[in-house]
């Protein structure tokens, strides 16, 4: 079964500042965590994507116009409290074996090298409604 798990920024809910102000060596071993986190799951024949997510200050909302042209607009908006920050697709045989994952993943460090415990949201991969 796939799950996505989706790491979730709260700078209401966070524990720690934002890591624009992290040391560069900070930085460096949360990089070095979630490499080696990746690996793993690539090893145990787990991994199907993930990736980080830029600032949300790249991110644009989409609209079909009426007719069917994009409507753009910059979001979310600076009073955004909420962000995702990255995701991973995992395949695994049992929903205990993702949430074990996204404990782990939760567990990577930041400022002084202390586990974040950041939000990881888990969701099954659904298929088509059947018709």
């Amino acid at each position: 079964m796939k799950y996505m798990m989706l790491m979730q920024y709260s700078a209401a809910g966070a524990d720690f500042p934002n890591i624009a102000s992290w040391t560069a060596d900070e930085v460096r071993a949360h990089v070095a965590f979630m490499r080696d986190y990746n690996a793993k799951l690539v090893a145990d024949g787990e991994f199907v994507d993930a990736q980080g997510l830029a600032s949300p200050a790249t991110a644009r909302i989409v609209r079909a116009g009426a007719d069917g042209a994009p409507v753009v607009t910059d979001g979310p908006f600076p009073e955004t409290k909420e962000w995702l920050a990255g995701y991973w697709i995992v395949d695994v045989e049992t929903e205990r074996r993702a949430l074990e994952l996204a404990a782990a993943a939760s567990a990577a460090p930041g400022p002084q090298g202390e586990p974040l415990n950041m939000p990881i949201e888990v969701r099954p991969i659904g298929s088509e409604p059947e018709v």
